[in-house]
Parts: structure tokens; C-alpha cells; sequence
């Protein structure tokens, strides 16, 4: 009986045994073999355990437009470091840039501005004429986040600034007394956090934009915040100079405290980052060293897993593909680290720069590609590209 015979239910079946380096074997069989096995359900299974695939751990996939058996070789250079280090942008006084990544588009704060940068369809390519400039501040801008129409930015002159992205609209009010540091917005809400140690929340309705709904006192420095995917809840993350918790969850409509994630955190173990992945689980890092996952199912008083930054180096940044792989971003000498939530050890190590006073403040990634914004430059590193073999002697 031959092979196609079979209905491609029972292919896909049949197929999903075999492993990577068999599935890449039995493509060069035959053209029609070449052409079965290139469609995405015949990798899906094995595109699932592999680190940055774009498959979640809820099914989804982030890239669909890419072949998922193209995401799984670049893969494979993602979990060996197999990459080509790019610096994209330098500039002389030291910064504290942040970025964000839309798609095709590259958004990075330099000082009071915001610029944004293409990416070329072709690897990635950095285009270095920015396209958009996005000002406004008197102070550097210490966040921004993107919506599907706007670009809403946080200062140190304690300015929330809502610029629109395709026009040159933008509304300006002071949210509070003292930088803003931490911002975040779904669902037309925004909520910012300050070193006045006080959190906020706005409205983005058009007849009340920039109307303050509840002021939330946290007698302790704000660092970072993040809204819940379902809206219902925003966390908080404090610089821990006081006697509470650094980990805050608060209900958004009500503004009441719902739970203090962990205990027992030591004095000045702040919070810089949080990432939700669902709205049960979350990513969390900080000055004391330790990435931290949480699953509010099971239990708020302790994280489920953690990991040890083994240099000692406080972790200002992390990022997530929203299943295995966790990127983090430490003080010291620019060092990008790659986690396997698997695993106990770090993946890969990439040090970016020679300073020792050279933080990796923000990270973003994509099927192929991670971006590190440090305090005097912007590098890239390309996993579609094989890293350049070492120089020898003839």
C-alpha cells in the first residue's frame, strides 16, 4: 500500500513519532514528502517542547505567518547560542532606554524622546532613520507602552503623556509628584506607578481621557506594574523599604487589596519587572538576584519556581515566548542570559558590552531576533544567522 494512500489524518499521526532529525530526513524522499512535511501540523508537536517557536503554552502561536519548520531550526540556535551579536545604535551620556516591539516596528526611548525604527522584512534588518518621533517630556521618559492607537509614556517630571501613532494628537497631564517609573495600559485603562509611593489609575474614555479614577497609597516606592490579562486585577511591585510585601495584587474596579504575593523577601529587594503570561501566572524579577514564576492557582504565598542570577547581579529586565524560554537582563557588564523554565541553569549567556557599568535595562524579542537596550547602546542578536567562526591561525 502506498504511503499517501492513507488518509492525512493517519499521516499526521504516523508523523507525530518521529523526531526533528527524522522528520528533516524524510523530506528529502521524495518532492511530495517535501511538501507534506513542511506544513506547520506536522511540526506542531515537537515545535511545542522547543524554547521561542512562537507555540504557547496555551496552544496559541505568535507567528503564524512564519513555517513553524523554519521557527524550529532557529530554534535550535536559540538553545546552542548560535547567534551574530549587532550593535544597532550608540550614544555618548549614558541613558535609560526602553523598548518596545510591534511587529516590524522598533520603539526606543532615548532621553525626553521616542523614536521609532523599521525593521526590514529581511532578517530583521535595522533601518536607522527613524520614522517617528514621539516628545513631549522635560525629563527622560522612563516607560512607554504601545495600544493598537496610541503610545502612552511615563516621565521623570511626572508627566503621562497619550500620543496617538498616526497622527500627531497627543494629550499631556501631570500624573503625579515625582517621576512616574512603571506604566501599563489594557482595556482603556492606564496605571502608573511613582516614586511619590502612590499607584493610579486613568481613564482612556474620549469625553474623560486622562481623568484620574483612584490614587492607591503604597507607602513605598512603585518600581513596576502590570495589568492582569482580564483586567479585573493590576500587581504592583514596591522597592521593599518597608515593612510589606513588594508584590501587591489590587482589584482594578474597587482599588482593593487582593493578595501579597510571597514572604519573607529581605530589605531592598525590589521589584523592576513584572510580566503576566495568563491571568494566573506571572514572571517577576528584581534586586535581590531571583527570577521568580508565580501561579496564583496554587498558592500567593510562594512562588512556584525560581532562579538564581549566579553572578550575583540584580536583574533589571526580563522577557518571555510565553512557554519555556525566559530572557533576563542584568546590572553588570550587559550580560543577556537565556533560561530553560525546565531547568534549573541558565541556557546561554551573552555579555554585551566590557563596563561594568553597563545594565541591560530592557529586552524584547521575536521568532529570531532579541533586542537589548543598555545604558549606552542598542544590540541585536540575529539566531537566523550562524555566529561567525573564531578567528585562528592559518
Amino acid at each position: 500500500m502506498c504511503l499517501f494512500q492513507l488518509p492525512e489524518d493517519v499521516l499526521y499521526l504516523i508523523f507525530s513519532y518521529l523526531d526533528c532529525k527524522s522528520l528533516c530526513r524524510l523530506s528529502q524522499v521524495c518532492r511530495r514528502l517535501y511538501h507534506f512535511t513542511s506544513r506547520d501540523a506536522v511540526w506542531r508537536k515537537i515545535a511545542k517542547d522547543l524554547i521561542n517557536t512562537g507555540i504557547t503554552r496555551q496552544g496559541g502561536d505568535l507567528y503564524p505567518h512564519i513555517l513553524l519548520k523554519d521557527r524550529v531550526r532557529t530554534s535550535q540556535n536559540w538553545l546552542q547560542g548560535s547567534c551574530r551579536k549587532e550593535t544597532l545604535l550608540k550614544w555618548k551620556p549614558n541613558l535609560l532606554p526602553w523598548l518596545q516591539l510591534d511587529r516590524d516596528v522598533l520603539y526606543l526611548s532615548q532621553a525626553a524622546d521616542i523614536g521609532a525604527y523599521h525593521l526590514s522584512p529581511e532578517r530583521g534588518r535595522f533601518q536607522h532613520n527613524r520614522f517617528a518621533l514621539f516628545s513631549g517630556h522635560q525629563e527622560d521618559v522612563c516607560r512607554f507602552v504601545l495600544t493598537d492607537t496610541h503610545l502612552i509614556s511615563a516621565g521623570g517630571d511626572g508627566k503621562i503623556i497619550i500620543h496617538h501613532r498616526t497622527n500627531d494628537l497627543s494629550m499631556e497631564f501631570y500624573g503625579h509628584n515625582q517621576e512616574v517609573n512603571c506604566i501599563d495600559c489594557k482595556g482603556g485603562l492606564i496605571v502608573s506607578g511613582s516614586r511619590d509611593r502612590t499607584a493610579r489609575i486613568w481613564t482612556m474614555a474620549p469625553n474623560r481621557l486622562g481623568e484620574c479614577l483612584h490614587t492607591i497609597p503604597l507607602f513605598d516606592r512603585v518600581w513596576s506594574i502590570a495589568i492582569s490579562p482580564t483586567i479585573s486585577t493590576f500587581v504592583t511591585g514596591t522597592a521593599c523599604c518597608v515593612n510589606s510585601t513588594p508584590l501587591r495584587i489590587w482589584d482594578t474596579e474597587r482599588c482593593q487589596l487582593v493578595s501579597c504575593l510571597g514572604a519573607g523577601f529581605r530589605r531592598g529587594a525590589g521589584v523592576l519587572d513584572i510580566i503576566y503570561e495568563s491571568p494566573f501566572q506571572l514572571l517577576t524579577c528584581g534586586y535581590d538576584t531571583y527570577i521568580r514564576y508565580w501561579d496564583l492557582r496554587v498558592c500567593s504565598r510562594k512562588c512556584v519556581m525560581e532562579w538564581e542570577e549566579p553572578h550575583d547581579s540584580a536583574l533589571y529586565c526580563i522577557q518571555s515566548d510565553g512557554n519555556h524560554l525566559i530572557a533576563s537582563g542584568s546590572s553588570y557588564y550587559g550580560v543577556v542570559r537565556l533560561w530553560d523554565r525546565r531547568q534549573t541553569r541558565g541556557l546561554q549567556m551573552f555579555q554585551l558590552a566590557s563596563s561594568t557599568s553597563s545594565p541591560v535595562y530592557c529586552l524584547r524579542l521575536n521568532s529570531s531576533h532579541l533586542y537589548a537596550a543598555l545604558a549606552s547602546a542598542l544590540y541585536s542578536l540575529d539566531f537566523n544567522a550562524p555566529a561567525p567562526p573564531p578567528r585562528g591561525r592559518r
